[in-house]
């Protein structure tokens, strides 16, 4: 099957320190405002269970992807600050996935390689 859908997606997990989730919710609010402006991003939103938070992110290319992390790169810094991110993927063509590998590479994510799919628009 072709691969029809070039979304590039980014699939952290945190759990958050004892006490501190209204502090990670208020971050992410934060994130959340910063990133709406993002002309490549196609979806955006953080989703919590108990102590753990995961952050639910889409965008159109690997520089779309780059551009959000510095856009929000103090605001992630801050929340890192109070939070262990304990899983990161990335899904994405091979090109993409290419683009990724050695600016993500210090954050250790595991690299999923999109081959096919589509997306209803």
């Amino acid at each position: 099957m072709a691969l029809e859908d070039n979304l590039c997606t980014i699939v952290p997990y945190f759990t958050v320190q004892s006490g501190k989730m209204a502090e990670f919710k208020a971050i992410g609010d934060q994130m959340v405002a910063a990133t709406k402006t993002e002309k490549g991003c196609v979806f955006y939103g953080f989703s919590f269970s108990g102590d753990r938070a995961h952050c639910r992110e889409g965008y159109s290319s690997a520089e779309d992807i780059l551009a959000h992390l510095e856009n929000v790169d103090s605001l992630l810094k801050q929340a890192l600050g109070i939070a262990s991110l304990d899983l990161l993927e990335i899904h994405a063509p091979a090109a993409d996935i290419e683009k990724l590998k050695e600016p993500l590479g210090g954050l250790n994510p595991t690299f999923f390689t999109v081959e096919s799919g589509f997306r209803n628009s």
